[in-house]
């Protein structure tokens, strides 16, 4: 075949001594008493390393560059690990791994913990791997409880914060549904825009729980408002994704296009003599991270 896709990580893990890998990155102390790094440490201690570190030869000199797993090599060194298992990248030192990874949603993070206590791991076993108390475990693991399989299947993969599955366990199926929707639409996620939405559903599409308030004609007429303000911007919002979409795809494949022609070093010698602005406005595109930018947006 003339276009064989290249493989971007060797087949099997490679046994490595920790001292041979050199970071890409600084990592502050004071990252040994954050919550992340502790929960990193007590996992390893309890139960081992499961996500093995990423990494790639150097080109000149002996050793490995680490692209992706330096709280976990932090963690080894720490608990006297010498040797470690890592993924080899088949690409240069450039490669930036972390761009392509997806850290786990609260869904996602809920499945894995009803499987390992179906596996039979208690609660407090992965509290202890977790560093959480025994409580938070609980909270995850029950997370869903109440909530209808549409809504979970539009949230499953979004950053969803914990509270806002208890904002919508008060709402009835279709109202959970459409809310999922309606925060999909506008990314937004937090645990306010929940609120909201729930102060905006009619009493009809509420669970019932506890005593019913009482809907005066001003809460009601708030009520929809902030239902047409939603719809409206969602239809806005729909549009201009449907828009962005394209221009992604396209500023994508232009990036692409000049990074492999400023590969050719005949041409990128031709650009730098003779225009040498063109050159560097090139460089500027190719160095954009169109990723990065859309989620700052």
């Amino acid at each position: 075949m003339a276009n064989r896709i290249k493989q971007g990580f060797q087949e099997k893990l490679i046994e490595l001594a920790v001292e041979e890998l050199f970071p890409t990155k600084t990592i502050p102390i004071c990252t040994r008493k954050c919550r992340k790094y502790s929960q990193v440490l007590s996992s390893i201690r309890e139960v081992g390393l499961i996500e093995a570190p990423v990494v790639a030869p150097l080109k000149k000199e002996k050793g490995y560059l680490l692209l992706d797993g330096h709280l976990r090599i932090m963690a080894l060194k720490e608990l006297g690990v010498e040797r470690v298992y890592c993924l080899i990248s088949t690409d240069d030192e450039t490669y930036t791994y972390n761009k392509y990874i997806n850290r786990l949603s609260a869904i996602q993070e809920h499945r894995m913990i009803v499987k390992a206590v179906q596996s039979g791991v208690s609660e407090e076993k992965l509290a202890s791997a977790l560093n959480l108390d025994v409580r938070t475990i609980r909270n995850k693991r029950y997370l869903l409880g109440g909530i209808c399989p549409e809504a979970v299947d539009l949230l499953k993969d979004k950053a969803v914060p914990e509270p806002v599955f208890r904002v919508l366990r008060k709402m009835k199926a279709p109202r959970q549904i459409n809310a999922a929707m309606l925060m999909n639409d506008q990314n937004k996620f937090t645990t306010n825009y929940a609120k909201a939405l729930l102060e905006a559903t009619p009493t009809n599409q509420l669970v019932n729980i506890g005593k019913p308030i009482k809907e005066t004609p001003a809460i009601l007429a708030r009520q929809a408002r902030l239902e047409e303000e939603s719809l409206a911007l969602s239809g806005e919002i729909g549009s201009l994704k449907e828009q962005y979409g394209t221009a992604m795809i396209d500023m994508t494949s232009m990036q692409a296009y000049l990074k492999r022609l400023l590969s050719n070093e005949a041409v990128a010698k031709y650009l730098r003599e003779y225009n040498e602005s063109i050159h560097d406005r090139f460089k500027e595109i190719i160095d954009l991270d169109f990723f990065r930018l859309k989620n700052m947006e």
